[in-house]
């Protein structure tokens, strides 16, 4: 009873509770809007949040978004044979006050895609247009609203008009409550927009600061780092700050000690950062930070003896959610980062071991110590990543992965990638041991060293058998990726997602097939997009 009537709308709120609770999951708010109208109201603002983030052919929004442009707007696209004909006259919903989320770059790449689709070529001119024209005419007034600005300005060809459009017209991101400034790099414009946002907002609840990873002048780095503290003191309500790549964190951690963060900021992710440029402040900034809830530590670097005493030491109390690593583990820094576990094993959520670095040995036995402590101990994992480099061939450690992993998984995971290199035999060790965890998403790579005197269709035949043993009968996983190949590249790539009749298999037990590299979400936009303001 309760069920038909929330289907008929008979309760709204209790089906608008229902249908934010789908806000991620994009196939199924398709599904939701075909319910009735109701279904529709709520699902399409959930659909057109972000929609140039979608996966497949994002640039079909820019459409419908300009058709909401004045007169004069569309006249400038007359001259490109853009007109009534190809713009959209009648909408069922004002699309544009939806926008949460306005990432320059994804918006960029799809304003390009749609301008090949109409010329067969990219016109740069139309292309500007076009992109000047979606951030002006369509200005958003959303409470929410986050802006990601990809400041590199080498492989983003709106890099200056994004900047001068901001600069023009303060409103357009007036209300923004999330700021990313992404790949921050140096030009004219770079340092008097960073004065400009210092002195303009203040009422940012999350910030993410993301240098390039990649080498550029250290005189560049320095020069925007002296700018990035003034944002930060400007901010009344500032919860979430994130530092990624940065050459000298110094000065900007620091800056979190002032009175408006030491009161308001709860969430700090440090993603591909060395300590060691601020282990001695460490401490003393923590211990400022009195609403501090939890940290992310994302493949960062000196994670050794004198960093972990530091936390160890920290008074005030928070909680370690999240813990990559992708360094070498030494002999001499076990022994610190199994203290580290132990502290912070009953709120660790999300963990990691990447690939290391070309031209590094990995230490699988420190690497094992730890797996072994995490299996017992850290009960709350929902995220976990675990690869191996793939120019160092080592079927042991994937073998010992499998064969204790499914044993400890809790009873649900988020999310569970496995790239490795193994023998069937494991994966069914693993599959069998963890019959009673239900993942949402699995994605599943083995890079196995191939001979000739193998036959690996067979192989790959025997994988598909077990995966449907543990998993398809018993429709413990939602969305599923799986992909294979030659660790020397001497045979194609095979992927589930485009074996047909496999993938019409699994969706009759209600299990989604999708490609690897759409289903593959990497770790930090995980961790930014799973805590909350």
């Amino acid at each position: 009873m309760t069920c038909s009537k929330i289907f008929s709308g008979d309760l709204p709120e209790l089906t608008y509770n229902i249908i934010q609770y789908l806000r991620k999951d994009i196939s199924t708010l398709y599904s939701c809007i075909l319910v009735n109208r109701l279904w529709c109201r709520l699902a399409i603002p959930l659909l057109w949040e972000d929609p140039f983030s979608l996966s497949t052919q994002n640039y079909h929004y820019i459409n419908t978004y300009l058709c909401f442009l004045n007169e004069d707007g569309k006249a400038k696209f007359n001259e490109y044979g853009i007109n009534d004909n190809l713009l959209l006259s009648n909408t069922l919903f004002n699309y544009p006050s939806f926008i949460k989320y306005l990432d320059t770059f994804k918006i960029s790449n799809s304003v390009e895609d749609w301008v090949i689709t109409l010329e067969y070529k990219y016109n740069h001119i139309l292309g500007k247009l076009a992109y000047r024209s979606l951030l002006i005419e369509n200005e958003v007034n959303s409470h929410s609203f986050e802006v990601v600005l990809d400041m590199n300005f080498y492989y983003n060809s709106y890099f200056d008009d994004t900047i001068d459009l901001i600069l023009q017209y303060p409103n357009l991101t007036y209300n923004i409550r999330g700021l990313t400034l992404s790949h921050v790099t140096l030009s004219e414009n770079t340092i008097p927009f960073l004065k400009f946002l210092s002195s303009n907002y203040n009422s940012i609840s999350s910030i993410v600061f993301k240098f390039p990873l990649y080498k550029i002048d250290i005189n560049d780095y320095s020069l925007v780092e002296n700018y990035l503290s003034p944002i930060i003191i400007s901010q009344n309500n500032l919860k979430k700050i994130s530092f990624g790549s940065f050459v000298n964190l110094y000065n900007p951690f620091l800056t979190l000690k002032n009175f408006n963060c030491s009161n308001t900021l709860n969430t700090i992710t440090f993603y591909f950062i060395d300590f060691k440029n601020i282990i001695s402040i460490l401490q003393e900034v923590f211990d400022q930070l009195n609403v501090l809830e939890s940290i992310h530590i994302i493949y960062c670097y000196s994670l050794n003896p004198d960093f972990v005493q530091q936390i160890i030491k920290v008074i005030k109390p928070f909680k370690l959610r999240s813990l990559f690593m992708n360094e070498i583990i030494l002999n001499e820094h076990i022994e610190s980062l199994l203290l580290l576990l132990q502290k912070f094993s009953g709120c660790l959520e999300n963990l990691g071991f990447g690939c290391g670095k070309m031209g590094e040995t990995i230490y699988y036995e420190q690497k094992q110590q730890l797996f072994e402590f995490i299996i017992k101990y850290c009960k709350k994992i929902r995220y976990f990543y675990s690869g191996i480099p793939y120019y160092y061939n080592n079927n042991n450690n994937s073998s010992i992965l499998l064969r204790n992993l499914g044993q400890a998984l809790p009873s649900r995971l988020e999310y569970l990638c496995l790239a490795l290199s193994f023998i069937t035999s494991d994966l069914e060790i693993f599959l069998k041991n963890s019959q009673n965890t239900f993942i949402k998403k699995l994605l599943i790579s083995n890079k196995f060293e191939y001979t000739p005197e193998e036959d690996e269709r067979d192989e790959n035949t025997k994988i598909l058998f077990f995966i449907k043993k543990y998993i398809i009968k018993k429709e413990r996983i939602k969305y599923l990726a799986i992909v294979e190949s030659d660790s020397n590249a001497s045979t194609a790539p095979v992927e589930l997602f485009f074996l047909k009749d496999e993938v019409n298999e699994y969706k009759l037990h209600n299990i989604i097939v999708q490609k690897y590299e759409d289903l593959y979400i990497d770790t930090f936009s995980y961790i930014n997009n799973h805590t909350q303001c």
